[in-house]
């Protein structure tokens, strides 16, 4: 193969294990996780669409994490699970593209709706009087509008930068999917590995500045949390809070740790760790945290649940019936 970037048709993966064994073990758990995701998100989309109960700001915010935490893991997911199962890592330049590109679309606008989720927590909890005025109807969607659209530019403006670099270091990525740094080891041009390191420091700084702001944010949360005079309030609002600012402290560290890393102390082994920890365990562990902590959407659940096995109850006892009366 050329080393030019223009002739350059596929990319080498990193397998997650050499034994066909763990192999399959791999390809067994990416596929139990992705199932699990799939379901819950489901079930999360579906309470929110049909129980006029969660038509509130924070249902409306809970659809759209739902939707980008089913991007996230149907980007990256089904291709390791492919090539763990058939033995191969392989990934064409087009497909390494279109997975560079949804992967960081995804992840980009969960990350800004998680800041807004945060930021309704704090309006709820430390401004409830202006809750119906800061949160109205128009802000929620202007708001979920501008985290999809700055994750769209921001996506765009990577994939653009990263795949107009010439590549000629080799096409091994030394990662499971295609991600910035991995591509980026590959470039053999110095002005625009500057320019996209320009661009990703731009980046950290945005990030950083929305995780400082979940931080102070969930400050104020705690401080009026302590004034609530109820045990049993202190302790649900803490149940909800901490492991909300743990998967966001997951996120930012790990992806932090992932892009800005010198380079040695990177190996094979801690970078698919680190990987799996920012690109796949928050939209796993996203439904459980976020949303079957809610009381409301858990009615919301049982609700759908219990109706849909009424009605599969009716139906069979329906059949059975109308066999009954045929025989």
């Amino acid at each position: 193969m050329s080393n030019s970037s223009s002739s350059m048709t596929q990319f080498l993966l990193l397998a997650f294990a050499d034994r066909r064994e763990l192999q399959l073990l791999h390809f067994w758990l990416f596929l139990a996780i992705s199932l699990a995701a799939l379901l819950a998100n489901g079930l999360i989309l579906s309470a929110v669409a049909c129980d006029h109960h969660l038509h509130t700001p924070m249902g409306f915010f809970l659809l759209n994490l739902s939707l980008t935490d089913l991007g996230c893991i149907c980007t990256t997911v089904p291709k390791a699970m492919h090539n763990s199962l058939w033995d191969t890592t392989t990934i064409s330049y087009t497909g390494c593209a279109a997975q560079l590109f949804f992967f960081y679309f995804f992840i980009t606008a969960e990350y800004f709706l998680l800041t807004i989720m945060c930021y309704d927590r704090y309006v709820a909890i430390c401004k409830p009087l202006h809750y119906g005025t800061l949160l109205g109807s128009r802000a929620c969607a202007h708001m979920a509008a501008a985290a999809w659209v700055t994750g769209f530019l921001y996506s765009l403006l990577h994939t653009a930068s990263i795949f107009s670099l010439p590549l000629c270091q080799g096409n091994a990525l030394g990662q499971f999917f295609c991600e910035i740094p991995a591509i980026l080891k590959l470039s053999c041009s110095h002005s625009g590995y500057l320019r996209e390191i320009g661009f990703i420091g731009v980046s950290v700084c945005l990030v950083f500045g929305c995780f400082v702001f979940i931080v102070f944010s969930y400050v104020q949360i705690f401080r009026a949390v302590l004034r609530i005079p109820s045990q049993q309030g202190r302790h649900k609002a803490f149940s909800t809070c901490l492991p909300h600012l743990a998967v966001v402290s997951i996120f930012v560290s790990t992806s932090f740790f992932s892009h800005l890393k010198p380079p040695s102390i990177s190996s094979p082994s801690l970078d698919l760790v680190v990987s799996v920890l920012y690109s796949v365990v928050p939209p796993a562990l996203n439904p459980l945290i976020y949303s079957l902590r809610n009381q409301e959407l858990k009615d919301g659940l049982r609700t759908i649940m219990s109706g849909c096995f009424s009605a599969t109850i009716s139906s069979v006892l329906s059949s059975v019936q109308h066999l009954k009366c045929n025989s």
